[in-house]
């Protein structure tokens, strides 16, 4: 019998790559699940295939090759990405709180590592440059909140390139230093020689690039261009003894101005470098990590302790002493805290700087305690700037009580957006839409069939356009214009999703998901995917009779949703709705939000029959159930992740749906959140994301049990 391990570690090449592939493909996934940043999976990934975990993977040359590039590659994206231009308008506050932010978690990380861990100066300093610096894993966040232009956030996002700069040059100098003798010569020429660096390529990269983007349309060769930017930048800095990690990042702050962050030549840039080079570096950083020192104690709990505790204390106390320099409240210093907390792919990097350091032949400066406590600490560092930026980002939100504006819903910028599929239910859709619409426009309706790129393409093209030829006509007999597409995709909600933004919708109307045989879950193959990678207003609706016959509203409302920016755009909606089908209607609510929809309904519907009703918490759903009738409909306004308004509570609303409102007339609205979900692209804010975790997932499952067993067990003890 053969034995399977004596085909490990794989040493093919071609089997490498494809494992990496493999890696890079499923890491993000398998993390999702886990609800840990894919820069950590991947880390974790290495570890398991290399040879201190399974031992699946030998660590060959490609590891090396590719290893240095998204070394490199990480750092040029982290300064292409840099707002350059918000930093030299405002260099005198970004200045001060760049230094705070920089120089206090420096000296009590070195501190902290000199006295308590007992590690040497240079070993110090290593850990204080990468406490010193930060990475804003956490600003996605502030984007769905809309708070990308308070104080707090602006300062945050300039004071980190000025510390990650500052930290690339003391690093730098350690490093030089650690060469030779370090005497007042040593550091006079150090500095001439930095000084020399870094203007002949401020001279020389803006002349060649004017040069070559003009004289060069070429997709291809202007990425290849910018690549050999980067790596002469990367080697003059290594041949003056400057790191070439520096030079990476000085090439990316003078190509910034010349790459716009929304442009073709920076997607490229991107999904390169996203796609291979930045995971292959995490995956081979990982199979460096000796993860069986975990189990045999030493010194890593206390690495991790001081290193994550004194540095995260040092990002603290400088963001609360500069909100207190600035006058800003405290909540200004939470946020300002928790987007400078974090470390991701610049630590790495610096901590593999460290690691190419010998103290003695064979032996690395960065140890394997060192190693392993900088991996755990990125993760540490992620988890809580992540937590702490929710909470600061609802604290401003609330402080400043910036309520949607009723101009939301200019009547101008109407364009609702119908997904088609099925001919029994496509009527239904649209009239939906008519009578949600402004009366004074008639073209505001979009007509799409999305078919999939298959063996049947053309007759479901056929099919679907025969679809919206009925469809269209239905809408021009209401004297209405529909405009219609039928669109070929190999992912539905990517379909939707991209002719919703070359129509320009405002608005998405679709049915919820009934076909059992296509999925069992509740929202269908891809409902969810399409809400949360579009963060404009998504009306779903399950109507088991026509609109005509519909006696009553019923509209539930959660707390805080007025602080969202499309709370009238979809209150507009369903007053119309209302109107036109002459029903009365129920909103049920908190006090917060209550008021509100009662003086617009007043302003703007006066002839409106409606009644508000208290609801204190989202357990009273089946309440409002048992007064539901099959001739009513039952509107939900939800929240996305991540927003103000969003409960835990919504979590559990497809359970409630199916519990109570079976069969009844349900309408779920997304109204418009801040951001857009799918603009940006980086390796540590992933477009994928999980919408169910692996702990969600096993506490529906260990529920389910659980009522099983007590169900037996009634039925036991009544027999």
């Amino acid at each position: 019998m053969t034995d399977i391990a004596s085909y490990f570690p794989i040493t093919n090449p071609t089997i490498i790559f494809f494992v990496v592939l493999l890696i890079i493909l499923f890491a993000p996934i398998i993390m999702g699940k886990l609800r840990i940043p894919h820069i950590i999976g991947m880390v974790l990934a290495g570890v398991a295939v290399g040879k201190y975990g399974f031992n699946i993977l030998e660590r060959d040359n490609s590891f090396e090759l590719f290893g240095k590039v998204g070394l490199y590659y990480i750092m040029f994206l982290a300064s292409l990405e840099m707002d350059t231009d918000g930093v030299r308008r405002n260099k005198g506050r970004f200045g001060v709180f760049g230094l705070l932010t920089f120089a206090i978690p420096l000296i009590i990380t070195y501190v902290a590592s000199l006295t308590l861990l007992h590690y040497s100066q240079i070993a110090s300093l290593l850990l204080g440059c990468i406490m010193a610096s930060n990475t804003l894993i956490a600003y996605p966040i502030v984007g769905r909140y809309g708070l990308q232009k308070k104080p707090s956030v602006v300062l945050s996002v300039g004071s980190s390139m000025i510390a990650l700069l500052l930290a690339l040059f003391v690093l730098a100098a350690v490093v030089e230093a650690y060469k030779g003798e370090t005497t007042f010569g040593f550091w006079l020429w150090f500095a001439g020689k930095f000084v020399l660096y870094s203007v002949a390529l401020a001279l020389i990269i803006p002349r060649l690039t004017r040069w070559f983007l003009r004289s060069y349309s070429d997709a291809v060769m202007q990425f290849i261009f910018v690549l050999a930017i980067l790596f002469m930048s990367a080697t003059l800095g290594e041949s003056v003894g400057i790191e070439g990690i520096f030079g990476a990042f000085l090439s990316g702050l003078i190509l910034n101005r010349y790459i716009p962050h929304v442009s073709p030549l920076m997607n490229r840039i991107e999904f390169i470098g996203n796609a291979l080079f930045i995971p292959y570096f995490l995956i081979g950083v990982g199979m460096l990590i000796n993860v069986r020192m975990l189990f045999q104690g030493g010194n890593i709990l206390m690495v991790v302790l001081t290193v994550a505790g004194f540095g995260t204390l040092g990002k603290a106390l400088a963001a609360y002493l500069a909100s207190k320099l600035f006058r800003l409240p405290i909540s200004s210093g939470n946020m300002m805290f928790g987007l400078t907390s974090a470390h991701a792919a610049g630590a790495i990097a610096m901590l593999m700087i460290g690691m190419n350091i010998e103290t003695a032949p064979g032996q690395s400066l960065v140890n394997d305690d060192m190693l392993n406590g900088i991996v755990i600490m990125i993760l540490f560092t992620c988890i809580i700037s992540s937590m702490i930026t929710e909470h600061a980002a609802q604290q401003i939100t609330l402080r400043d009580k910036e309520i949607a504006d009723e101009k939301d819903t200019k009547l101008t910028e109407e364009k609702i957006l119908i997904p088609m599929k099925y001919p029994e239910y496509a009527q239904r859709l649209v009239n939906v839409a008519m009578m949600m619409r402004n009366a004074k426009n008639t073209t505001t309706l979009v007509g799409l069939n999305v078919v999939y790129d298959d063996e049947d393409m053309r007759r479901h093209q056929e099919q679907g356009q025969q679809l919206l030829d009925r469809m269209a006509k239905y809408a021009a007999s209401a004297d209405m214009t529909m405009t219609t597409q039928v669109r070929v995709a190999a992912n539905i909600a990517n379909g939707i999703r991209h002719a919703f933004k070359e129509f320009r919708a405002t608005d998405v109307l679709i049915g919820m998901h009934m076909h059992k045989e296509v999925s069992q879950k509740f929202w269908g193959a891809f409902h969810q995917s399409l809400f949360n990678g579009l963060n404009s207003q998504i009306i779903m609706a399950r109507l088991c009779q026509p609109l005509s016959t519909i006696r009553r509203i019923h509209v539930a409302v959660p707390s805080r949703a007025q602080f969202e920016p499309g709370f009238y755009r979809w209150l507009e909606r369903v007053c119309r709705l209302a109107m036109n089908m002459e029903c009365q209607t129920e909103f049920y609510g908190r006090d917060d939000v209550l008021p509100l929809i009662e003086q617009y309904i007043r302003n703007r519907h006066s002839a409106m029959r409606v009644s508000l009703r208290r609801m204190d918490h989202w357990m009273e759903m089946p309440q409002i159930a048992s007064s539901i009738s099959d001739d009513h409909l039952f509107i939900v306004v939800t929240a996305r992740k991540g927003t103000v308004s969003h409960k835990n509570a919504l979590e559990r609303l497809p359970d409630e749906i199916q519990n109570h409102f079976s069969g009844k007339n349900i309408m779920i609205i997304f109204p418009d959140q801040h951001g857009d979900a799918m603009e940006e692209m980086t390796f540590a804010q992933s477009q994928h994301t999980e919408d169910m975790s692996l702990y969600e997932t096993m506490h529906k499952w260990v529920g389910r049990k659980i009522t099983w067993a007590k169900r037996k067990l009634y039925k036991l003890t009544k027999h």
